[in-house]
């Protein structure tokens, strides 16, 4: 079946998408915070924001890079499921769909480890990301900056 979604005007590095829903999955069970205030998701390097309480100390930082690592590792399906907005309002935030989102939505599962509504590329295994390495954190005024890598 066709199914009708908004057009996506971006080309995401695939790697590097996917890299971002792990890290968004961890950072909500580690940290219990919510997935991403904003992303910067290139091919070199990305940066991922979120609204968290203070900084992370190092120790964390190594449990999160570790974490991502273990799920990469662990070569989980990337797959795709299509709802409409209302068979998932419960499920995830709609306020964060753009302005006249279609009314079919898209959610990518990345193995049972994450879940969340996107329109973007992602690889079809998580063992096609490579290695994922935090460069950089930095925090400000109850925001968090998580920079990454992958090799």
């Amino acid at each position: 079946m066709e199914h009708q979604l908004n057009e996506h005007n971006k080309k995401e590095n695939r790697p590097m998408h996917t890299a971002e829903h792990i890290l968004n999955g961890t950072m909500v069970k580690m940290f219990s915070c919510g997935r991403h205030v904003s992303a910067h998701v290139e091919r070199t390097k990305s940066k991922l924001d979120y609204d968290f309480p203070r900084p992370l100390t190092d120790e964390e930082t190594r449990a999160i890079e570790a974490r991502v690592n273990e799920v990469i590792a662990a070569d989980l399906p990337v797959t795709e499921e299509f709802a409409t907005q209302d068979e998932v309002a419960d499920r995830f935030p709609l306020e964060r769909l753009p302005e006249g989102a279609s009314d079919t939505v898209r959610i990518v599962h990345v193995g049972d480890y994450d879940e969340c509504l996107c329109a973007g590329d992602h690889v079809s295994h998580t063992a096609e990301i490579g290695t994922f390495r935090i460069s950089s954190t930095r925090y400000q005024d109850g925001r968090l900056r998580i920079v990454f890598r992958l090799s």
